[in-house]
């Protein structure tokens, strides 16, 4: 793969560019943000470190929205000296539209936690494919519930498989019947007052931090890239079959080097199959 351009030097734009030139999975990486200064500095101070960490990823910064056009993939992270980093909802569109049109292939995730809605509109107002446009920061919400999950259980995150369902920050489902810590059900590890314990801080886990954020945008890269056969949790379009149409919902889909591959349906109990269909058509 050749170049990934990402919109935004803001907190998320910044720690996104390091950490995946670090993969050293792509060639290029340029950061475009209004601000051209900051990211060329951002830039520069990435390129600086790759003598140090023994990666190849060359870095370039612009204000130049242009330099999407050739990408291979377009991440929307934050803007560089805003308050919150996200564009407002108007401005969102319009920026959207605009690289749309400039690179007609490349898919566009959204790294952001407030991005849900310029998804909902980018397909439903756009046209775009689900499949080209979706969300990353699902996937940070996910390490963040491993977190202080393996903080209840005293058990190390790697051992926790879990997934997150549904629509941030009220309407969140983990399916604990699902769920495991080193190959055991974690209703067989933690009490229901645990569980229960859990599911009340879900909410307040979101929306993660810049560096959770930009950390699962890298993964779910770096999963696409390689064509590894694993299943993210991304922030997808719903359609009229999986719940209310023109909304978005976090769901598990895995990945290709052009977008979403599949989307993945969920082995739910009953009882979580209601929670999942009701936050669905909430």
């Amino acid at each position: 793969m050749s170049t990934v351009a990402i919109i935004g030097a803001g907190e998320i734009g910044g720690a996104l560019a390091r950490q995946l030139a670090a993969l050293d999975l792509v060639s290029r990486i340029v950061l475009v943000d209004d601000l051209g200064a900051v990211a060329a500095g951002k830039a520069l101070d990435v390129a600086q470190s790759s003598p140090v960490d023994r990666y190849h990823t060359a870095m370039s910064g612009t204000n130049d929205i242009a330099a999407v056009a050739g990408a291979a993939v377009i991440v929307f992270a934050d803007r560089a000296g805003q308050p919150g980093g996200e564009w407002p909802d108007e401005a969102g569109l319009t920026l959207l539209r605009q690289v749309a049109g400039l690179n007609q292939v490349a898919p566009l995730l959204c790294a952001g936690p407030g991005q849900g809605r310029l998804i909902e509109r980018g397909v439903n107002e756009l046209g775009l494919p689900r499949t080209r446009l979706f969300g990353t920061a699902a996937e940070a919400l996910r390490a963040a519930v491993t977190a202080i999950t393996a903080l209840e259980a005293e058990a190390s995150p790697s051992d926790i498989s879990l997934s997150v369902l549904g629509r941030p920050p009220q309407q969140v489902i983990v399916p604990w019947d699902e769920a495991a810590i080193g190959g055991r059900s974690i209703p067989k590890v933690l009490s229901a007052a645990q569980l229960a314990r859990l599911d009340a801080r879900v909410a307040r886990l979101w929306p993660p931090g810049p560096f959770a954020l930009a950390s699962a945008a890298a993964r779910i890269l770096r999963t696409a890239i390689t064509r590894a056969p694993r299943v993210h949790m991304a922030v997808v379009a719903v359609t009229r079959a999986e719940g209310t149409p023109g909304r978005s919902a976090i769901m598990p889909v895995t990945l290709q080097p052009a977008g979403i591959a599949a989307i993945v349906e969920p082995a739910l109990s009953s009882r979580d199959r209601v929670r999942y269909d009701t936050s669905m058509s909430g």
